[in-house]
């Protein structure tokens, strides 16, 4: 071989260095642009998808939800999924006739059968779009032969319509069955007397025989007699019967009064329990106030000559109503048939100025109101030549008059106005200076003779009181009384800012059944250390 010579291998060697130079120059170039483009992708990607791009994938996704339009999907005569939704309409109808039926297994494969329709459609609105023949066809195929089966069973429209009527009058006989029980126990829970209030009036009565504790000197009897008549301080009366609850009334007036020594009270119960009554407040101080208990057995002008009450109580039929519950076979609901209606306690508020017959101006408060702030305001409230000082109730339509009273009575009808505003009993001032030149018992008397027949009102002595008063009323700002708080819910800032706490209703705060939100309004002025207190299981 011919050998090549020696300038000319040198100059092939020269060539080839420069080539690896350009080469590895230009790999390393890449390898930068790529590493740059690799950063830059990054930074895109970290950052907040701009606006543009935000409408872009809200764009797409509208147009993907576009593909599943539930509207038209159930519009559509032709849809799968409107065609199963039925079918589970009708399934589930179907199930409730064959419980009915006492078909517990065909209810079960009805109700597996639903099942397996629901998944279906929950799985096309996950993916959001349309059902298809192929993955429902086994389904409502499957359904449609349940329900054929229905079907074969009697279980047709028309029997389901019946049968389901049957049902629906079965049920609203039970819940008439069931509200009138709850009715009848409720009104029975609210009427009833604690063992612990029953315990408190029988050691009471015990302690009263002690004599020595309760008898006072000439010169206290004398003094105490002389404020008693005193026009020139603060006179309440509560007509009551229950010991603890009149407590309560006194205590939380005293605590709360910037003059408890001006304050007399003047307490009426009935013979059962004036000895308990007479004894608890003899035992008891309430800071500096007042207080006189009496019974009206001993009011000798309270007889049936002159008391329709008392007169209507010696009726048969009266007695009948109100005692045995057997003349009218059962129509008359049971609240409208309750003896403390006729319960002389209950209507001495209509006799106040026979009762107090030096008196002036009294304030009237029912044993089941808590006082939080001082009321010596009320005996300077003007009342404008009215007898009656109350806190109107008519902000709602049910608290007019057109609601307690029978307006079919042509004698109501002609004389009283329906939307005449309604007011409250339970908080009260009195003229009895007006009242006996008005001669409003005499009023009340009139109405309540008009009454015997039961057929101008038939509950309570707030209708005759309306009757009564009606247009001797002088409205009183609504926070000296705040009512409601034994039957429904107050507002806090109302009772906050309430001078009296009436816990009208059946949910007494001595009581079990009383709303536990509001009974420490009233337990904070219940001592339930006291010795017989705790003798008695209080609390």
């Amino acid at each position: 071989m011919r050998r090549t010579r020696p300038e000319l291998r040198r100059s092939g060697r020269r060539r080839w260095f420069p080539n690896v130079f350009w080469l590895t120059l230009c790999g390393f170039t890449v390898l930068v642009l790529v590493l740059v483009l690799i950063v830059f992708v990054t930074r895109e990607n970290a950052k907040p998808p701009s606006r543009s791009v935000l409408s872009k994938r809200t764009y797409r996704q509208d147009m993907a939800m576009e593909n599943l339009n539930v509207t038209d999907e159930m519009l559509n005569p032709d849809s799968i999924t409107r065609q199963l939704t039925d079918q589970i309409s009708l399934a589930k109808a179907y199930v409730v006739i064959a419980k009915e039926s006492n078909n517990l297994q065909f209810a079960w494969e009805l109700s597996a059968q639903i099942r397996n329709s629901q998944i279906l459609l929950s799985n096309a609105a996950l993916r959001r779009s349309p059902l298809t023949l192929g993955e429902s066809s086994s389904a409502v195929r499957e359904m449609a032969f349940l329900l054929f089966q229905a079907q074969q069973l009697h279980y047709d429209s028309a029997t389901m319509i019946v049968r389901l009527k049957a049902r629906i009058q079965e049920l609203e006989e039970q819940t008439s069955s069931v509200t009138e029980k709850s009715s009848k126990y409720g009104q029975i829970a609210a009427e009833e007397v604690p063992k612990s209030l029953y315990c408190l009036g029988v050691r009471l009565t015990i302690e009263s025989f002690n004599l020595s504790k309760m008898q006072k000197n000439a010169s206290e009897k004398t003094r105490i007699g002389i404020k008693l008549n005193d026009n020139s301080l603060y006179h309440f009366c509560i007509f009551s019967d229950n010991i603890i609850a009149t407590s309560v009334v006194v205590n939380s007036t005293a605590l709360n009064s910037r003059n408890p020594d001006r304050i007399v009270f003047h307490l009426v119960t009935d013979e059962v329990n004036f000895a308990a009554m007479k004894a608890w407040f003899a035992m008891n101080k309430f800071r500096e106030v007042t207080v006189d208990v009496q019974k009206f057995e001993d009011f000798s002008w309270l007889n049936a000559s002159y008391v329709p009450v008392l007169k209507q109580l010696q009726d048969s039929d009266t007695k009948n109503y109100y005692f045995s519950g057997t003349n009218d076979d059962g129509k008359t609901p049971i609240k409208f048939r309750n003896p403390k209606y006729l319960s002389m306690l209950n209507h001495l508020r209509f006799y106040i100025p026979e009762v107090f017959p030096r008196l002036n101006k009294v304030v009237f408060l029912d044993d089941d109101v808590v006082v939080q702030k001082d009321l010596a305001g009320l005996f300077m409230v003007d009342l404008n030549g009215n007898v009656n000082g109350a806190v109107e109730t008519c902000m709602e339509m049910f608290h007019r008059y057109h609601k307690y009273l029978n307006y079919s009575h042509p004698l109501i009808r002609s004389h009283f106005d329906p939307d005449a505003c309604g007011w409250a009993f339970g908080m009260n001032v009195f003229d009895l200076v007006e009242w006996r030149k008005r001669n409003v018992t005499g009023i009340y008397h009139y109405w309540q003779e008009k009454n015997v027949d039961r057929t101008l009102w038939k509950l309570g002595t707030l209708p005759p009181g309306l009757l009564t008063f009606y247009g001797l009323t002088e409205p009183l700002d609504p926070n000296w009384h705040v009512l409601g708080l034994g039957y429904t819910n107050v507002e806090p800032e109302v009772i906050e800012n309430g001078a009296v706490l009436h816990f009208n209703g059946n949910l007494k705060p001595w009581l079990k059944i009383g709303m536990d939100k509001y009974k420490p309004f009233w337990e904070k002025y219940v001592d339930y250390s006291h010795p017989m207190l705790e003798q008695c299981n209080f609390r």
